[in-house]
């Protein structure tokens, strides 16, 4: 017996559940769920580290999924009350994968969610076999005050759209331990600076307008650009956005 009435604390499990068919099965999600466009009109019950319990345990969820240790706390009061709770906590590709594969298999969609992983591998493969030979140097901005580097898949899309991490040093496992200064960034002298800033729209121009900034290559080029939180921070499906816009953003580089 598979769930049947399934809440979905974070966007890319609302995304899985509706690519492996479940999306009939979908009782709430957060209000940060985009994809697809159907899942919009699911009732919203959770942003990313707060939730409503009362709503969401008011619905009868069979199950509960989420990500990240972010969400211990909601995980932890949700199973005090009686919820069963399945939280992934990703970091890397490889993770992500079989996060995926776990979601699959508990939905009862293993081959399915197979599926689904071998697409998103044969896109990336896609993306590598066509990256130019010169790899410019990209610092991925995940948080602006204080400033925080891209996490552990980010460094692998880097590296997959034909680009060089600008800080493979501090991958950490969480934020804390990406936290880097403003002069470190002048030091790695990037070719291209990409934004994208948890919850909030980027930035640009106060990001070119940092103090010292100038002297950084991207800034001179006007190489600054945004990709979206929901294309890029949220590990699953939606992985694959965030990589192709890495891509072209490679290519426009290499073609200046």
């Amino acid at each position: 017996m598979f769930p049947e009435r399934v809440v979905c604390l974070t966007a890319e499990t609302a995304e899985l559940a509706f690519a492996l068919g479940c999306g009939d099965r979908v009782a709430a999600v957060t209000g940060y769920a985009v994809r697809p466009p159907e899942v919009r009109q699911k009732p919203r019950v959770a942003a990313f580290r707060t939730a409503s319990i009362d709503r969401i345990l008011a619905l009868e969820p069979d199950l509960v999924i989420g990500f990240s240790d972010l969400q211990a706390p909601i995980a932890a009061e949700l199973i005090r009350r009686g919820a069963n709770v399945l939280v992934t906590n990703q970091r890397t590709l490889a993770e992500t994968y079989d996060a995926m594969r776990t979601v699959a298999r508990v939905l009862g969609r293993a081959g399915e969610g197979e599926a689904l992983i071998a697409g998103m591998q044969a896109d990336f493969a896609a993306l590598a076999a066509g990256v130019p030979r010169e790899r410019p140097v990209i610092y991925f901005e995940e948080w602006d005050h204080p400033l925080i580097t891209g996490i552990s898949w980010v460094g692998e899309l880097i590296a997959i759209a034909g680009g060089r991490d600008a800080f493979p040093d501090r991958r950490g496992q969480d934020a804390p331990s990406r936290v880097i200064a403003a002069g470190d960034v002048m030091e790695r002298r990037p070719d291209i600076i990409v934004a994208s800033w948890c919850g909030k729209r980027a930035n640009l121009e106060r990001i070119r307008q940092r103090p010292g900034w100038d002297a950084i290559p991207a800034v001179q080029s006007g190489a600054i650009y945004e990709i979206k939180a929901p294309d890029i921070l949220q590990p699953g499906l939606s992985l694959v956005h965030g990589a192709r816009q890495l891509a072209e953003m490679v290519r426009a580089w290499s073609s200046r």
